[in-house]
C-alpha cells in the first residue's frame, strides 16, 4: 500500500444517529487501511449536551480530546471531566459513554477495533440524571 493523503473537508460527515447518540452529533470517518486491519477512526463533535448512550468495545477504545470540554463515565464509576489534550482508554467490553459538557461543543479522535465487522456494541441513552451528575475533578 502507497502513502494516502485525504486532505480537509474531503471526507464526508454524517450526523450521529438517534439510537446512539442524545443531541446534535458529526461523525467524520478517519481512512484507515481496510483489511487485514481491523482499525476504525471517526472524528466525532459533540455539540453542548450531546452524548453517546451507553456501549462497549469488543477490543477497547481509545478517545483523544482535540478541542472542547466534555464529560465520560464507565459503569459504577463518577462522571469525569475531559479537556483538551487528555487520552482516554476504555477496556474491551468496558460500558461506558462520553460526549460534550452542557455548555461546550467536544471534539475527539475515537480509534477502536472491529470484531466480526462491529466495533461498538450500543446499549440504552444516557438518562439525564446520569449526564447531569457533577464530574468528580
Amino acid at each position: 500500500m502507497q502513502m494516502q493523503i485525504t486532505r480537509a473537508g474531503a471526507q464526508a460527515t454524517n450526523p450521529g444517529p438517534a439510537a446512539y447518540f442524545t443531541g446534535e452529533v458529526t461523525i467524520e470517518p478517519v481512512p484507515t487501511p481496510g483489511a487485514p486491519s481491523r482499525v476504525n477512526a471517526a472524528r466525532v463533535t459533540f455539540q453542548p449536551g450531546a452524548r453517546t448512550a451507553w456501549h462497549t468495545h469488543p477490543y477497547g477504545q481509545t478517545l483523544v480530546i482535540l478541542s472542547g470540554l466534555g464529560r465520560a463515565q464507565t459503569d459504577g464509576g463518577p462522571v469525569q471531566a475531559l479537556n483538551p489534550g487528555d487520552t482516554l482508554f476504555f477496556a474491551p467490553g468496558e460500558r461506558h459513554w462520553h460526549g460534550a459538557a452542557p455548555d461546550s461543543a467536544l471534539c475527539h479522535l475515537a480509534l477502536q477495533e472491529a470484531k466480526d465487522g462491529s466495533a461498538a456494541d450500543w446499549l440504552e441513552q444516557v438518562s439525564e440524571a446520569e449526564y447531569s451528575a457533577p464530574p468528580a475533578d
